[in-house]
């Protein structure tokens, strides 16, 4: 009797054992199968694809804290949705600019495509092959911190049948 008293005893343990590693393998089966992912655009085959992220706050480095964004703990920023504007390729000669990243006006130059990026900050957008210029509209105007050594405002090449792919970070509101 004891024997058989023992023997349940320890195959009652042996299932709840076995029951919690299948819980813990679904589990983490799950977590790691990639998330549905809706289609923002049709495909594109060929442009600028990307993602706008807005930093803010202090992103110093210091001891023990790799500078993190004061919206979401990452140093990478926040996803944002905003109005993407594709200009052909400006240099600053041709712009007036402002303050801080700012872009006062394009005089005469019109943009290529106009988009607006997701509440995850994806956008994309069909171009023929050239170079471009990406901006995005903040309530102050505007908006490019990036150049090239010839001064050329976010430069961004289309090649043949490919995405270029690119991340537009809004930091006027960040310190680094």
């Amino acid at each position: 009797m004891k024997k058989a008293a023992l023997w349940l005893s320890g195959l009652r343990l042996m299932l709840v054992v076995v029951s919690v590693l299948l819980a813990w393998y679904s589990f983490t089966a799950l977590a790691q199968r990639p998330a549905r992912q809706k289609a923002t655009s049709p495909a594109v085959k060929q442009g600028i694809c990307g993602t706008v992220v807005e930093k803010r706050g202090n992103h110093m480095p210091s001891v023990g804290s790799p500078g993190l964004d004061s919206q979401k703990a990452t140093p990478s920023g926040t996803p944002v949705e905003r109005e993407v504007l594709v200009f052909p390729l400006l240099n600053m000669n041709q712009v007036d600019a402002g303050d801080n990243g700012f872009i006062n006006s394009v005089r005469d130059a019109k943009p290529v495509k106009t988009v607006r990026s997701d509440k995850n900050g994806k956008f994309c957008v069909d171009l023929p092959i050239g170079r471009y210029s990406v901006m995005v509209r903040e309530p102050k105007g505007l908006y490019a911190n990036l150049s090239d050594t010839q001064n050329n405002i976010f430069p961004v090449t289309v090649q043949k049948n490919r995405q270029s792919a690119i991340t537009v970070e809004i930091t006027h509101q960040a310190v680094f």
